[in-house]
């Protein structure tokens, strides 16, 4: 019987590939092979990654493992830095920056190359790189191809190809398995015998060996003339019948009509306490390709599938979808003339979870600047984790659409920061707590750049440690916060530890800093970086602070020192008003900026993620950012489009966010390192900067998130549709499964732009407040009413019991119930959120 439904599951998701119509928002159908990396398809387990390219002729699959990087553990920390600080800080007071910035790159930025200029491959810091490839040497290829498709499903983590040759129908499945931890494939000749050569390659730091049906790949990265983290790679093929034959470096498969390969991998590098090494990883290789080697296939993606969806089924976004089979490059490039596709809106929201699935799992590596997809050996910028947005926007999708678990790896990250950024901290500044500056790597790197313009921005560390108290208000769990409070704290103690008063306002500052890769004009016309108390710095100071303070507070400790801290808070830089632009100040002082239109919005923290600055309670600041928002325009690409769409919801100005998501779907062609232009998202749908950063594609994500809910100020209010656009296709559909402040989990429906049905659930039983017009009454999952406090401006509060779910009634609910039923959309009837009178 199990094997029977296994069968089932295959067939299944093989039907579902061949009838994507019905199902745009979560298949991809691509109807030629990829022509490059940008048009492959990704598949990935958290820690394995593969792009898959579907060629008739020699396929490629690029290999990915996160672990592969070169480098290693170094102490880039200048001991000397710290006697010219009070040098840098004085000429800072004095308002010479220019000589100010002329002392840091002199002397405290890192000792040695630092990153290499972005291209740290082959010095200490390193650069993530890709494992390799497999490839597929079909043969009798002289026939042409017919009938082919290459589709890539989302809701199940799976790719098929599907071509025909001579007469013999030929497919090609992958997944990357997180239960088996191995890449699989199954080839099959409908009508015929597979007749191909397959092998391995990595052009350098290679070597290979075959025995049997196994070939393997193994070899050492370079870390600045040392031996790095030593690989291996293992491909096991498995034909059903027939004859494998063997070279020095291929498998050759005759006569059979399936196969299946398995390619295990892994790197003796020891996450996160990588001053060691860990085990050798060919035994661990071999290992787990004997124990997914005696597995059916069936069994295999059995197992992948439910491991997969357990975090996929979570949350999904449903809206009407059209019946033509479309393939992905004509969907972008329609959709950004204008045409309508609601699916390609949800199909973008439900891959950039599997992105993130796919790319983060707990127990492993974060993501980084790539995911975990590089096809290169020195990958853009190192492939590493910025911290002064990147890392951070990495994981904005995380919380609200109910994968927090996946957020974990982070934190991770983060305790190592901690461990060694103190050591920075103490030689740079003779701080407490511990710093990261604007990059980091596996390997600890926390020193500053090796460019005194971008690279002395302290607070990077800050940014992302704010991430563990996102995930608290999320999820109210008090044994998370006592095991990160040290992180916490620590990040507190170094930004209390580095201020100084500046003598305008006699206010706290930071000294030296910049405002992330921004420049301004001083009074005398010469350009600089390097400030005193950035308005991004201010930000996160006080927000920092604050999340240190309450957080202590929860775990009643440490009071004297949140006294202090509270001291400190009070006498912190605010945020201001520009007297010449009237726009949010960037600067402590009102400098004229050098590049107005600059990608970087740093001072926006306020507005998002955070909530120092809303619409309802900080009006005249959010003017201020609206003119901010305005001035920096709409050109950027990339991260920085996502970034201003997210904004520009937070605005609550869902048609402006709409335009500008519309921009970031734009087809993207070129894949040289662009800033400036270029952006847009390629047929795959990973976001161009350019080039490829997978930031945007989680950015984007969050932004349609916020879009849909908000649950941010005083009391975590929720708000259903604060910003969606008024854009005709968009104003029927369904979620389930987003995640609000407070511990909720919430599940509506609208129809004509108006909430018809909201279902919250409880996780922890505080009390919820919700912005929702026209609520007639709450029921509890016992269909009894329950009292409700109206608070004033549509905000209603009830009290909730852990575990419950409550349905939130309204006059549009009525109305869907004896009006919507005969009309309703057949995707809603299709799906699991299926609009019913008890809710969603």
């Amino acid at each position: 019987m199990r094997k029977s439904l296994s069968i089932l599951l295959t067939l299944f998701l093989f039907h579902c590939c061949q009838t994507a119509a019905a199902q745009q928002d979560v298949a991809m159908l691509f109807t030629a092979p990829a022509p490059d990396f940008h048009s492959s398809s990704p598949l990935g387990n958290g820690r394995l990654g593969a792009m898959v390219f579907g060629r008739t002729n020699r396929e490629r699959i690029v290999l990915n493992e996160t672990s592969m990087w070169s480098g290693g553990v170094q102490n880039a920390d200048d001991p000397d830095a710290i006697q010219y600080l009070p040098q840098i800080r004085q000429r800072l007071l004095e308002g010479k920056n220019v000589e100010a910035q002329q002392l840091l790159q002199q002397h405290f930025i890192c000792k040695g190359p630092g990153s290499g200029g972005g291209r740290g491959a082959n010095v200490k810091y390193g650069c993530y790189q890709t494992l390799g490839d497999l490839y597929i040497q079909w043969r009798d290829t002289a026939a042409p191809v017919t009938n082919y498709s290459r589709t890539l499903r989302v809701d199940s983590a799976y790719s098929i190809a599907r071509w025909t040759r001579n007469g013999i129908t030929y497919t090609e499945e992958v997944i990357v398995s997180a239960p088996q931890q191995v890449i699989a494939i199954r080839l099959k000749a409908y009508g015929g015998k597979l007749d191909f050569v397959t092998g391995l390659y990595r052009k350098e730091r290679a070597r290979l060996s075959v025995n049997k049906n196994q070939l393997y790949l193994q070899g050492s990265l370079n870390s600045a003339g040392d031996e790095g983290i030593r690989y291996a790679a293992v491909l096991q093929a498995m034909p059903k019948m027939g004859k494998s034959t063997s070279t020095d470096s291929t498998l050759h498969i005759t006569n059979t009509d399936e196969c299946i390969l398995l390619i295990g991998a892994a790197t003796d590098m020891n996450w996160p306490l990588v001053e060691q090494r860990g085990p050798a990883p060919l035994p661990r290789v071999s290992h787990t390709l004997q124990q997914a080697g005696a597995m059916s296939w069936q069994k295999i993606i059995t197992t992948h599938v439910q491991d997969y969806q357990s975090y996929f089924n979570r949350c999904r976004l449903q809206l009407p979808t059209t019946a033509a089979n479309i393939n992905m490059a004509d969907r972008l490039q329609q959709f950004s003339q204008g045409s309508p596709d609601a699916g390609l809106v949800s199909l973008y929201f439900n891959y950039g979870r599997y992105l993130l699935i796919s790319s983060s799992r707990p127990g492993g590596m974060p993501a980084n600047l790539q995911g975990l997809w590089a096809e290169e050996y020195q990958t853009p910028w190192n492939g590493d984790y910025h911290t002064n947005i990147n890392i951070q926007m990495n994981y904005w999708p995380a919380e609200v659409t109910n994968l927090a678990d996946c957020h974990q790896p982070l934190f991770t990250l983060l305790q190592q920061m901690a461990r060694y950024g103190a050591h920075t901290a103490k030689t740079y500044y003779n701080a407490k707590g511990w710093v990261t500056h604007p990059i980091t790597n596996p390997w600890g790197y926390t020193s500053p750049g090796e460019g005194a313009d971008w690279g002395s921005t302290v607070t990077g560390g800050t940014w992302t440690a704010t991430d563990l108290w996102q995930h608290y208000t999320y999820n109210k769990d008090l044994s998370f916060l006592r095991t990160y409070y040290p992180v916490i704290k620590g990040a507190a103690d170094f930004f209390a530890g580095i201020l100084i008063e500046e003598p305008k306002h006699h206010w706290l500052v930071t000294a030296p800093s910049n405002s992330p890769e921004n420049s301004f004009f001083m009074p005398d016309g010469k350009q600089a970086s390097t400030c005193m108390g950035p308005a991004v710095d201010m930000q996160l100071g006080r927000e920092i602070l604050t999340e240190a303070i309450e957080a202590a507070r929860l775990l009643n400790t440490d009071r004297n020192w949140r006294d202090s801290m509270q001291s400190i808070y009070s006498r912190l830089a605010p945020d201001q008003v520009s007297p010449s632009t009237s726009a949010l100040q960037e600067w402590l002082e009102d400098y004229k900026e050098t590049e107005p239109l600059h990608r970087h919005i740093s001072h926006s923290l306020a507005l998002y993620p955070y909530d120092a600055i809303t619409p309802w309670d900080t009006p005249e600041l959010a003017q201020a950012m609206k003119l901010t928002l305005q001035k920096r325009g709409d050109g950027s690409t990339g991260w920085s489009k996502a970034q201003r769409i997210i904004l520009w919801a937070r605005m609550q100005d869902g048609n402006k966010a709409f335009d500008l998501f519309r921009q970031l779907l734009t087809p993207a062609f070129s894949t040289g390192i662009q800033m400036h232009k270029g952006g847009g998202t390629y047929a795959n749908l990973f976001c161009a900067h350019p080039p490829f950063q997978i930031d945007g594609n989680f950015g984007g994500t969050a932004a349609i998130a916020e879009m849909l809910l908000q649950s941010h100020g005083k009391d975590g209010v929720i708000r259903l549709l604060p910003a969606w656009p008024s854009d005709v296709s968009l104003q029927t559909g369904a979620v389930k499964g987003l995640r609000a402040r407070n511990g909720f989990e919430v599940a509506f429906s609208w129809r004509k732009g108006q909430v018809t049905t909201a279902t919250i659930m409880s996780i922890n039983g505080a009390d919820c407040y919700m912005l929702l017009k026209n609520i007639k009454r709450i029921k509890n999952k016992d269909g009894k009413n329950i009292l409700f406090t109206v608070e004033g401006n549509d905000v209603v509060r009830f009290k909730t019991k852990v575990g419950e779910s409550y349905q939130l009634v309204t006059d549009e609910h009525v109305y869907a119930q004896t009006n919507a039923n005969p009309a309703m959309p057949p995707y809603l009837r299709k799906t699991g959120i299926r609009l019913k009178k008890s809710g969603i």
